[in-house]
């Protein structure tokens, strides 16, 4: 007699997760997908509040395969997810947070998507309790896409359905070097290699549950792990894309996320030796990956911000950030028959400060925002008439040998 390859491994990594592990645990047991074709791999990490007994418990009455690794605590998700990705047998893997929960049919749903699209990843429309997820990936269902063509940089998150044999083809693991953002890097890698990518948005596969007893992990840790992230997930951007436009549009992602969070609000607050820290460890980022291609798909206040730390500016950024920090709008200066709209943030014009204006441009989309503005006819045919050959030329075969111009 043989034992049937089950459908999904469901790898839960938990440490010091009680209450909240009991509706976890829930949410598997309630999946539509048969127990059958479901296992679960669950690793307690070292807790001292009942999650390892609380795993044992779920393991001697559910109806699914359950396993229960029992470890010292190896101090971040990674060690705990790469140990229950090890011993996954099931054809595709979700890794679920020990705080969260899975929507009834999440499982069934996803497994069906990948199933009838060949992709090696599907993501399941998530919903925040206490908390507040991305949102502009959940517009609508696409059995196929890529991370080029849709929103999914901005959701990197490990609570994704990742096929198996995919992972193993390409020995991807969780980095348990890095204390945070290590889920950016292991995503947007299986992004880039995979063979498609679905996404469920018409059902509420998982629930993001933020914590009320301040131990969720995102909230924790110091600016400087945050740098580690931002540097790991463009190294690896670096790596898998060549430089142009494809790479601009996913740096886009470790910029607006993770690196200009920290030159916010929070920089007003900070003593002058975190600012200066900050400000260093900003520095051979913005050397090796800051550039026109990537500044001009930012809103004004966000580029002006990073081009500022670019410059080494912390003065001038402090005088920004106030401007903010106040609810000053800025005043909108037309030129050139109204199509171009400048947006006068501290510092516009000034010879002494030597800003460029261009970094005060709004592009189309942000400038729509405003009354008075209007295309320039010419940007606008220039555009479409770009789009149209870069579709024609992904529709065009490419024979053996052959070259392709433009």
């Amino acid at each position: 007699m043989t034992v049937a390859q089950p459908d999904v491994t469901v790898v839960i990594g938990a440490y010091e997760a009680m209450p909240y592990l009991v509706e976890c645990l829930a949410s598997v047991e309630a999946q539509t997908l048969d127990a059958a074709r479901l296992e679960v791999i669950a690793v307690d990490d070292g807790s001292r509040d009942g999650t390892g007994e609380c795993l044992e418990e779920f393991a001697a009455r559910a109806p699914m395969a359950v396993t229960v690794v029992r470890q010292e605590n190896s101090g971040g998700p990674s060690g705990p997810r790469n140990v229950g990705l090890s011993k996954a047998t099931g054809r595709y893997v979700f890794f679920l947070d020990a705080d969260d929960r899975l929507g009834p049919e999440a499982l069934e749903r996803m497994v069906a998507m990948a199933d009838r699209n060949g992709t090696d990843v599907v993501l399941g429309r998530v919903e925040g309790i206490n908390r507040n997820p991305p949102k502009s990936m959940w517009g609508k269902t696409l059995e196929r896409t890529d991370v080029y063509s849709s929103n999914i940089k901005f959701t990197l998150s490990a609570q994704k359905l990742f096929r198996r044999e995919f992972l193993e083809c390409h020995g991807m693991s969780f980095d348990e070097s890095l204390w945070t953002g290590e889920d950016a890097l292991f995503t947007m890698e299986a992004y880039l290699r995979a063979d498609g990518v679905s996404v469920v948005a018409d059902y509420t596969c998982y629930y993001l549950v933020g914590r009320t007893d301040g131990k969720q992990v995102t909230k924790t840790g110091s600016y400087t792990l945050r740098f580690d992230s931002a540097r790991a997930l463009m190294g690896l951007l670096e790596r898998l894309v060549p430089p142009g436009p494809k790479r601009d549009v996913l740096m886009v992602r470790p910029f607006l996320v993770t690196v200009l969070p920290q030159f916010g609000p929070v920089f007003l607050r900070n003593d002058e030796d975190i600012r200066r820290t900050k400000m260093e460890l900003a520095e051979p980022l913005m050397a090796a990956y800051w550039n026109e291609g990537v500044a001009q798909r930012l809103r004004v206040h966000e580029r002006l911000r990073l081009e500022l730390v670019a410059r080494r500016r912390p003065d001038l950024l402090v005088d920004v950030l106030e401007f903010i920090k106040a609810k000053t709008a800025p005043t909108p200066v037309l030129k050139k028959r109204n199509t171009q709209l400048y947006l006068a943030y501290p510092h516009y014009g000034s010879r002494e400060a030597g800003i460029p204006d261009r970094v005060y441009l709004a592009e189309p989309r942000e400038a729509r925002e405003f009354p008075g503005w209007r295309d320039d006819p010419t940007e606008n045919f220039l555009r479409g008439f770009t789009r149209k050959v870069r579709r024609r030329l992904r529709r065009r075969p490419v024979r053996p040998g052959g070259t392709a111009a433009v």
